[in-house]
Order: C-alpha cells, then sequence, then structure tokens
C-alpha cells in the first residue's frame, strides 16, 4: 500500500470534478482526481452530449421544414446510420484520451481506479496495480454524480430496462420502445427515437414536464403526438415482462404495451452507495446536503458537489457550483476572506434562484428561476405575464406557421424578473438574455433600455414588457 499526500482530493472526474481539481489548482493547491470510469463522465458519453447529437438532426429538419423554398430531398427520413455516427464522434467513441490529457496539462494527478472515503480527509483508491491511500489537508469533493433510478415496479429489473446511458449509446434503433417515466429525459429520448424512425410510447404517472410551467408539458404532449408518438398520461405501470421472444410487455393502468425495449426515465439516484460515506458518519446511499459554498452540514473538510448534492441536476449548474468549490477550497486553505453572502464569490446562489434550462424536444423549452406556482409559494408576490411568441414578427420570418409562448413571472414589489419561460423552435438561444435579468435583479424599467433588435425573436422581450406595463397586476389562477 502507497500512501500520498495532496491538499485536495477529488472523487469522480466527470465534468464538475474536472472543475473543482481545476478551480483548485488554479487556487495553488495540489490535487488528486480520482475516476473509475471515462474522464469526462456522464455529460461526455452517455448524457448531454451524446443525447444533443441524436436530437439535432431531427432539429435541423423541422428548421428546414419551417423555411420556403427548402429542397424537398432535405425534409426525407433521417439517415439513421450517419446520425449514430455523428453521435459517436461527439462522445469521442467512448475514448477519453482527450479528456485525460487535459486534466495531465491542467496540473491535475489523474488516478483510475475505484476511490472510497476511508476516514478523516482520507480515500483509498483500489488501481489495477496496487491499492493507494491518499491524505487531503484541506479538502475532499464528493462529485460522483448520479445514477438512473429504477423504481420497483414487478417484473422490471429482470426485463433488462434501458437507462439513459443505453439509450444514448444504443449501436441500432429498436422498432419500438416504450418509455417509463414524463420528465426531461423521457420527453428527448422520446422526441430523439420517434425521429429515428421508431414507434415510441411515453407513460408518465401524471403529466409531462411536471416542474415547469403547465403550458410547457401541454405543447409537448401534442408535439409527440403529432410525431406519432403514443402518450399515456397520468398512467401507471404496474407490472413488466419480457419475452421468450425478446418484447417486452407492460402492463399499465390503461391497458397493455408492447415494444422491443423498455427506457427508465423516472429521476436519479445519488452515486454515493459505495464510496464509503459510512467511514465518516454518513449513510451510505444518501443525498449530501451542503451549505451555498457546497461543504456538506457538519464537516469543514467534505464537500459535495454536482448532481450529490440534489441541489441542480444540470451539469452547467454542477460546472457552477465546482467553481465556486474549488475557488471556497483554496480561499480557506489559505486563509482568505470568504465571500459567503448571497452572489458572493464562493457561494452558489443561482442554484436556488436563476437556474436556467432548455429542453431539446420540438418545440424547445426554455426556462430560467421560479415558474409562478413556485414565487407563489416560496412567498412572493408574483405577477404573471403571458405572449403568445408566435406573434412575434422575428418569429413568423424564422419559421412559417410558427407556434410559441411565452410566460414572465414578475415580483410585484420589486419589479423585477423572478422567472420565465418560453416555448418553441430555438428558444433556447433566447434564455440566457432571461438569466442575465434574474440573476442581476434587473429592474423592469431598466429593461426597457434592453432594445431588442428587430426582426428577431428576441423582441418576445419588448411584448412582454409592454404587457406588463399596460395590464393592472391582479390575482389570477395560475393556468
Amino acid at each position: 500500500m502507497i500512501t500520498h499526500e495532496y491538499d485536495v482530493v477529488v472523487l469522480g472526474a466527470g465534468a464538475v470534478g474536472e472543475n473543482v481539481a481545476d478551480r483548485a489548482v488554479r487556487g495553488g493547491l495540489t490535487v488528486a482526481l480520482i475516476e473509475g470510469e471515462l474522464v469526462g463522465g456522464d455529460c461526455s458519453y452517455w448524457a448531454c452530449m451524446p443525447s444533443k447529437a441524436l436530437l439535432r438532426p431531427a432539429g435541423a429538419r423541422q428548421a428546414a421544414h419551417g423555411t420556403p423554398g427548402t429542397p424537398p430531398s432535405v425534409l426525407e427520413a433521417l439517415d439513421v446510420e450517419s446520425a449514430l455516427a455523428t453521435r459517436d464522434r461527439f462522445a469521442s467513441h467512448w475514448d477519453d484520451t482527450g479528456q485525460a490529457e487535459w486534466v495531465a496539462n491542467a496540473g491535475i494527478d489523474l488516478i483510475r481506479g475505484r476511490g472510497r472515503l476511508s476516514g478523516r480527509q482520507q480515500v483509498t483508491v483500489a488501481t489495477e496495480e496496487e491499492e493507494q491511500v491518499l491524505n487531503a489537508r484541506h479538502a475532499v469533493a464528493v462529485a460522483t454524480g448520479s445514477d438512473a433510478y429504477v423504481p420497483d415496479i414487478e417484473g422490471l429489473g429482470s426485463a433488462r430496462p434501458w437507462t439513459s446511458r443505453q439509450a444514448t449509446s444504443v449501436k441500432h434503433v429498436p422498432r419500438s420502445l416504450a418509455i417509463i417515466g414524463g420528465g426531461v429525459v423521457a420527453v428527448e429520448m422520446a422526441t430523439a427515437y420517434a425521429s429515428l424512425g421508431c414507434q415510441v410510447y411515453v407513460i408518465a404517472r401524471s403529466g409531462l414536464l411536471q416542474a415547469f410551467e403547465p403550458f410547457a408539458g401541454k405543447m409537448v404532449a401534442g408535439a409527440l403526438r403529432d410525431l406519432g408518438i403514443g402518450v399515456f398520461l397520468h398512467t401507471g405501470v404496474q407490472r413488466v415482462h419480457r419475452t421468450t421472444q425478446g418484447r417486452v410487455q407492460l402492463t399499465t393502468t390503461a391497458g397493455q404495451v408492447s415494444a422491443d425495449e423498455v427506457l427508465v426515465a423516472t429521476g436519479r439516484a445519488p452515486r454515493t452507495d459505495d464510496i464509503g460515506l459510512e467511514t465518516v458518519g454518513l449513510t451510505p446511499g444518501s443525498w449530501l446536503t451542503t451549505d451555498d459554498t457546497l461543504r456538506v452540514q457538519g464537516y469543514d473538510w467534505l464537500y459535495g458537489v454536482g448532481d450529490v448534492n440534489r441541489r441542480a441536476f444540470l451539469t452547467h449548474q454542477g460546472k457552477y457550483q465546482a467553481r465556486a468549490a474549488g475557488d471556497v477550497i483554496a480561499a480557506r486553505a489559505a486563509g482568505r476572506p470568504v465571500e459567503n453572502g448571497p452572489w458572493g464569490r464562493h457561494v452558489a446562489t443561482a442554484d436556488l434562484l436563476a437556474v436556467p434550462q432548455v429542453v431539446f424536444t420540438r418545440p424547445e423549452v426554455a426556462c430560467v428561476g421560479f415558474t409562478a406556482r413556485a414565487a407563489t409559494n416560496a412567498g412572493y408576490r408574483a405577477h404573471v405575464v403571458d405572449y403568445d411568441l408566435g406573434a412575434v414578427a422575428g418569429s413568423s420570418l424564422h419559421a412559417d406557421g410558427y407556434k410559441g409562448y411565452a410566460r414572465m413571472v414578475v415580483d410585484q414589489e420589486r419589479q423585477v424578473i423572478l422567472g420565465a419561460t418560453l416555448v418553441g423552435q430555438d428558444v433556447g438561444e433566447l434564455i440566457h438574455a432571461a438569466t442575465v435579468a434574474v440573476a442581476a435583479e434587473v429592474p423592469l424599467h431598466r429593461l426597457w433600455h434592453a432594445v431588442p433588435s428587430y426582426p428577431t425573436m428576441s423582441e418576445i422581450w419588448l411584448r412582454l414588457l409592454e404587457t406588463n406595463g399596460r395590464t393592472q397586476p391582479q390575482p389570477r389562477e395560475l393556468v
């Protein structure tokens, strides 16, 4: 057994762990980064990059379809083989050589193996050659991410279900796919597989995209049906069985569904069941509860960054947390002041107030901050401003018959934007403007001076402001 000492030890070399390590090194600390799979993690190989690569061809074809003068050949069925090859390229063919080189060039020591906490400020790593004990002078950061949650449905486990990993790395598209769940993964994969010629069924226990404004889920459900997808809402799955012929039979509260494969997309579980939490008094398999500097509550040396803290299951938010965590670890190690007030350098305030997200369905859904209901539940006196995105000149130029919708949630007392949601083609490119307004708490009277270019879809912000200005805020039923 070999013992090494570092200032910081990071468990997990996904996008989050890489960023914690990088910021700590930039702060003058020595760092060991431990990874048992591929450097770059889920986002690079089984989530963000391959899933968006699968979705992009259909999005491009939709854009062409809405553009007059497009040659008919562009509107033909997608080339599945080419789409999968593009996906492979964006997933680096599941080869992490480039990522490992980046880690080395950043001055970070990469240790490949299974790492587990083995005591206070200590991690033991089982590598192919030997077991190493790493002592951390200042901090251990857990950035091990999350796994797909598989619910306890009769027969599901033995039916060899897909999770998001299999869905984004498949080598052959099945003829049919049943998806259990109604969240982001479910609707994105439904969109992708339908565009690749697969018959898809979505079985959701409630509605779609329940964490979003209600109109978002309704519009996406309609679009999925337009793609020929069977959408079963408010439907429970009672049992699952894979037949001797290889088909999957699902018994639901709405009847029987049969498909070649079944994808479980019902949420996430923390990847903390086998990382030695019990050696430091924590429960294996639990989420790590942290303060806004990402330090695990009750521990002055342990940090939980990214999915493991359940603050926001998004790569960009995990990287945002990682920058704060790496910087604050370095500051504390050097005895420098910690900026831990709201919106300070060493905190992840945006996790609570300004999380942006894009759902890459057709139409896209983009949002930031609070929904109307969440704002009310949080105690704000919220005013809702809605507008037909298709009525904006830039939208009608963007695509014939453009259909979209926009909502702005306003804090009546402070007259700032609490949140915004947009649904429509390519709205993901509009959401950062709202993110800046929400995070910076820009007063509405100042936003009038942020003039959108004409004729672009960004004119929606002017229309929302105009609507808000000529509407007296009145209590209204949320829809």
